[in-house]
């Protein structure tokens, strides 16, 4: 049997490699302490529950949902836009509902670019945004991200040959998988630049609310640098939040031609999320967000724990202002093989982490450790950690 060749390209996804380590473990007798994957483990607020379980018991929610019957949850989007960034968006043309942003960002090139297209992507960077590159035929050209730079791409380093042949670039900020926060102006510089060279500018930006030690707006939006919308669409998620991961709703907002193009796709791909996920969203949107600042609080603390267990064992990773995750450089012997440092923890110790390699090329070197347990289970995976770096140091 023959597939076609664009599946080449995705042969490789470290959650699904990590995923056969951990059942290879697992069957092996280790319990695991999985912190290889950023699906968090705490719970949806009551207030979203409720309309969700309301919806359950009318069977006019139970079919087919077009898009004008997502109307109130695009307005719900638009309104937390505006009260968050002071920016004022259409929920009839500027906004979308979405599977998750992660539908979004990897349908999105389907409407962008043509066989042989470039589109400049964070490297390293989340795996399913070059996958819908290369599902649209397109090629990726990687922006490198360093320490030394603040994991912020240099603009100035990509090639006039390669911006000839580019359509889009995609930033996404705070950062997965370096943890790094984007400021304003670097916003501004990027809107700048791909106006110069008639780029579309992609903002995946899951993690507006997971920042821990800077006022709550200090994340900005790819929007505040680009107030008329000019060139950009930005994706948003309720999987991080409001901890709505396995409910699969998200939203773009953006450049009305953008959202239109992207609506094209989506026609011929899916329909929209079930009704009575999208009434539990609008009241996580439109509702109290006590709830949010609660999980920002519980995972600020759970870094906490975490830097301080690995400093402890001598390991010594910087502590992150965002995000879900520590980002650490791998000690010695293991810089140049995260693959191999991932697959072999796990086997021993049953800690899954995810490799720094499965990011993209400038990924290997580090490993992601994902903040989705409780304190106590951090501590211990710290601790098998100690132990299997003093077994394979030796």
């Amino acid at each position: 049997m023959q597939f076609a060749n664009r599946l080449k390209a995705l042969s490789h996804n470290v959650f699904a490699d990590m995923d056969r380590a951990k059942t290879d473990a697992r069957n092996s007798g280790k319990e695991i302490i999985d912190l290889s994957l950023g699906s968090s483990d705490l719970p949806v607020a009551p207030s979203t529950i409720a309309p969700i379980k309301t919806a359950l018991q009318d069977p006019d929610t139970h079919g087919y949902l077009l898009h004008a019957g997502t109307k109130d949850f695009r307005v719900a989007a638009a309104h937390w836009y505006r009260d968050r960034f002071g920016i004022s968006v259409d929920p009839e043309t500027e906004v979308l509902q979405l599977i998750g942003s992660q539908e979004g960002t990897a349908h999105l090139p389907l409407a962008i670019l043509n066989p042989g297209d470039i589109a400049l992507l964070l490297d390293p960077g989340y795996p399913s945004h070059a996958g819908g590159v290369y599902l649209a035929g397109g090629e990726i050209y990687p922006m490198t991200l360093l320490a030394e730079h603040d994991f912020l791409p240099v603009l100035g380093d990509i090639p006039p040959a390669i911006l000839a042949q580019s359509k889009m670039m995609v930033l996404s900020y705070p950062h997965n998988p370096t943890t790094a926060i984007a400021p304003l102006d670097f916003f501004h510089q990027a809107v700048d630049f791909c106006r110069e060279h008639n780029l579309v500018l992609v903002h995946d930006f899951p993690y507006v609310d997971l920042v821990f030690d800077r006022e709550i707006n200090s994340a900005p939006s790819i929007l505040q640098a680009d107030i008329h919308k000019e060139l950009s669409i930005e994706f948003f998620t309720l999987s991080k939040s409001y901890n709505m991961g396995g409910f699969r709703i998200g939203y773009a907002i953006g450049n009305q031609e953008l959202i239109a193009a992207l609506r094209k796709v989506k026609a011929v791909v899916d329909f929209n999320q079930y009704r009575g996920i999208l009434d539990g969203a609008i009241a996580a949107l439109s509702g109290s967000q006590t709830s949010v600042t609660e999980t920002v609080t519980i995972f600020k603390h759970r870094r906490d724990v975490f830097i301080r267990a690995l400093n402890q064992i001598g390991w010594q990773v910087p502590s992150p202002e965002a995000t879900m995750y520590i980002w650490a450089k791998l000690p010695e012997p293991w810089q140049n093989n995260s693959i191999d440092f991932c697959t072999k923890l796990v086997s021993h110790t049953g800690v899954a982490a995810s490799p720094g390699a499965g990011f993209g090329q400038s990924g290997e070197g580090y490993v992601r450790f994902a903040l989705v347990k409780d304190p106590e289970t951090l501590r211990q995976a710290a601790k098998k950690i100690e132990e299997f770096l003093a077994a394979t140091t030796k």
